[in-house]
C-alpha cells in the first residue's frame, strides 16, 4: 500500500478539483462550490491515510518518491513527508473544506448587510483559487527537492494575490476597494522580493554542490537530503561566509512570509482586505511555510550560520511578540486587531525554533497547528459578525451575547485559545516554546512572557467591548450562527479543547521529527544549571553540609 503514490496524488486532486470547477458554467456557483468542498474533503480523506500509514519512529522521510524533472540541472521530482510535515499537511487538509463552507457566499459583494445580496463575482473561480492555493501549499510541505519547493513557494503567492485582490472587501465602496487592492500589490510585492532574494541563494547553493560534484555525474544537486548529508559532514567545502549569506537569503523570504518583525507590515493591510476565509488560508495557512522553512531548510542546510544568527533572530522575535499583542491593543478594527495577534503569535513560533532545544522546537512546531485552529475559529467568528453587521468598528458592537449567545460563546472560547488558557491547545505550545527558551536564552523567554498579560488585555476588552453591556444601537436584530455557520465552527472548537487537554496524538509526529532535526544539526539540549540539593543526611557525614 506503501508504493501508491500517496503524495502526489494528495496535491493533484486540488489542482484536478480547481480544474474541474473552472470548466464549469459561471451561473452554477452551487454546484461549483459543492464540488470544490467535495475535492477538498477528499483531499483530507487522503491525508487520514497518509497519517495513519505514517510511521512516527521510522525513517526521517516516508512515502519517497523520486522521479526526473530536470536532470541537467540534478533537479528532480522528489517528495516526502516526516513528522513536521505531517502534521502541517493534515492542518491544511483540514482546513481547507472549513473554510469553503465558511465562504460559501464570499462572491457576493454586501452594501452593508444580508445575506440577500446579489452575486457580482464568479464563484467558481474563487473555489478553485482556494484548491490551488492548497496543491501549492501541500506540495512545499511535501518537496524534498529545494527546486521543486522555491518554484511553488512562489507560485502560490498567485492565486493568493488573487483572492486578495479580487475577491476581499465585500463591499460596494470604491475606496474599500482602492484599498483592497494596494494590500494584495503590497502583499505581492512583498513576497516576491524575498522570493528573489531567496532565489539567489538557491542558485547559490547549486552552485556550491556543483562544486564539489555532489550531484549526478559530478554537477549540482537540488535533492535536500544530499545537500543535508553534506552540510553535515563538512563536504559542502565553501567558506563560513558564503554559508552565511546563503542562510540569509533563505532566512529572508521566510521571514517575509512568516512574518517575521520587521518585515511583517503586509500582514494586517493583507488581512482586513481578504475575505475572512482567504485571510484565514493566508495567515494559518501560507504564512506557515514561512515557519516550516526555517525549520525544514535554514537548520538543517546552514546548521553553523543558524547558530550564529540565532541570538538577532531570537531577538526580532522577542521584539514581534510584544509589539504585536501591543499594537492589538490600540486596534479600532476588529479585524486587524485580529491580525496583528498573529504577528504575536509567528514571533512565539520564531522562537521556539531558533531556540533550538527539543521543547523549543516542539512547542514551536504544535504551535504552528494550534494557531491555525485558533485563529481560524477567531477570525471566522469575527467574520460572520462583521457580515451581519456590515461593519469592522469595534466601537459599533456591544451587547451581542444578548441577541446571539452561540456566537458571542464561541467567540469567547476562541478568544480564550488565543490568550493561551490553559486547557486550550494553544496553551500547550506556548508553554513549551517558553520552557524550550529559557534553558537557552532566559533573558528573551521572561521579556516573551510579557505578551501572555497583554494578550489577556486586548482579547478580554474586546470581548468586553463587542459582546457585553446594553445592546448597541443597530445590533438588535443580529442573527446567531446559523447551521452552516457551526458546522465551520464548532470542529475548531472542539479542536481547540481536545488538543488543549490531550496534545499526544500530534506530539507522536512531532517529537520524532524534532529529535531528528537536533540531531543532524548537532544540537543537544542544555544541562540543567540549577544545582542540585544535598542528600539527606548530609550534613551529617563527615565533609557534608554547606562549603
Amino acid at each position: 500500500m506503501s508504493d501508491f503514490p500517496w503524495l502526489t496524488t494528495l496535491w493533484v486532486l486540488p489542482v484536478i478539483g480547481a480544474a474541474v470547477t473552472l470548466a464549469m458554467p459561471a451561473a452554477r456557483r452551487t454546484l461549483a462550490r459543492a464540488v470544490a468542498l467535495c475535492f477538498s474533503v477528499a483531499v483530507l480523506a487522503v491525508a487520514v491515510v497518509v497519517a495513519v500509514l505514517f510511521e512516527p519512529g521510522g525513517e526521517q522521510f516516508q512515502f519517497v518518491e523520486a522521479r526526473e524533472w530536470i536532470p541537467a540541472f540534478g533537479a528532480g521530482y522528489t517528495v516526502g513527508i516526516d513528522g513536521i510535515a505531517m502534521v502541517l499537511v493534515l492542518l491544511t487538509a483540514g482546513l481547507v473544506p472549513l473554510l469553503i463552507l465558511a465562504g460559501w457566499h464570499d462572491d457576493r459583494v454586501f452594501g452593508g448587510a444580508p445575506e440577500d445580496a446579489a452575486p457580482t463575482r464568479h464563484a467558481h473561480i474563487y473555489v478553485a483559487l482556494t484548491l490551488l492555493v492548497e496543491a501549492m501549499v501541500l506540495i512545499s510541505f511535501v518537496s524534498l527537492d529545494i527546486l521543486l519547493f522555491y518554484v511553488f513557494f512562489e507560485a502560490m503567492l498567485i492565486p493568493m494575490y488573487f483572492l486578495i485582490g479580487g475577491f476581499g472587501a465585500r463591499t460596494a465602496d470604491a475606496s474599500a476597494r482602492q484599498q483592497r487592492s494596494r494590500a494584495a500589490v503590497k502583499f505581492l510585492l512583498y513576497n516576491l522580493f524575498g522570493g528573489l532574494i531567496m532565489l539567489a541563494a538557491v542558485i547559490g547553493l547549486y552552485v556550491v554542490t556543483a562544486r564539489e560534484g555532489l550531484g549526478a555525474g559530478g554537477g549540482g544537486t537540488f535533492d535536500l537530503r544530499d545537500v543535508i548529508a553534506a552540510a553535515n559532514s563538512g563536504q559542502l567545502g565553501a567558506a563560513p561566509a558564503v554559508l552565511n549569506a546563503l542562510f540569509l537569503g533563505f532566512m529572508f523570504a521566510f521571514a517575509v512570509k512568516a512574518p517575521l518583525w520587521p518585515l511583517h507590515t503586509w500582514l494586517p493591510d493583507a488581512a482586513v482586505a481578504a475575505t475572512p476565509s482567504s485571510a484565514v488560508l493566508m495567515m494559518a495557512v501560507v504564512d506557515k511555510v514561512g515557519t516550516f522553512g526555517m525549520l525544514r531548510y535554514c537548520l538543517l542546510l546552514f546548521p553553523e550560520a543558524s547558530s550564529t544568527y540565532a541570538p538577532l533572530v531570537i531577538t526580532l522575535a522577542v521584539i514581534g511578540i510584544v509589539y504585536g499583542a501591543l499594537l492589538a491593543i490600540g486596534q479600532t478594527d476588529v479585524m486587524r486587531l485580529i491580525a496583528y495577534t498573529s504577528i504575536s503569535h509567528f514571533g512565539f513560533i520564531i522562537l521556539g525554533i531558533f531556540a533550538m532545544t527539543s521543547q523549543g522546537q516542539t512547542g514551536a512546531t504544535l504551535y504552528m497547528v494550534n494557531h491555525g485552529i485558533s485563529t481560524a475559529a477567531l477570525f471566522l467568528i469575527a467574520g460572520f459578525l462583521v457580515s451581519r453587521r456590515g461593519t469592522r468598528v469595534i466601537a459599533e458592537y456591544g451587547g451581542v451575547q444578548k441577541v446571539a449567545p452561540v456566537l458571542a460563546g464561541t467567540f469567547f472560547i476562541a478568544g480564550l485559545a488565543t490568550l493561551s488558557l490553559p486547557g486550550l491547545a494553544p496553551f500547550v505550545s506556548e508553554f513549551l516554546v517558553l520552557i524550550g527558551t529559557f534553558s537557552r536564552y532566559q533573558a528573551a523567554a521572561v521579556v516573551a512572557t510579557i505578551a501572555l498579560v497583554l494578550a489577556a488585555l486586548y482579547v478580554l476588552w474586546l470581548y468586553q467591548r463587542m459582546m457585553t453591556g446594553p445592546v448597541t444601537k443597530g445590533n438588535e436584530h443580529l442573527s446567531d450562527l446559523v447551521p452552516r455557520e457551526m458546522i465551520v465552527v464548532a470542529p475548531l472548537i472542539a479542536a481547540l479543547i481536545f488538543l488543549g487537554v490531550y496534545p499526544k496524538p500530534v506530539l507522536d509526529f512531532i517529537d520524532p521529527a524534532v529529535g531528528q532535526t537536533l540531531t543532524t544539526i548537532g544540537k543537544h539540549d542544555p544541562e540543567p544549571s540549577v544545582p542540585a540539593l544535598p542528600e539527606a543526611g548530609a550534613a551529617d557525614r563527615p565533609g557534608g553540609g554547606h562549603r
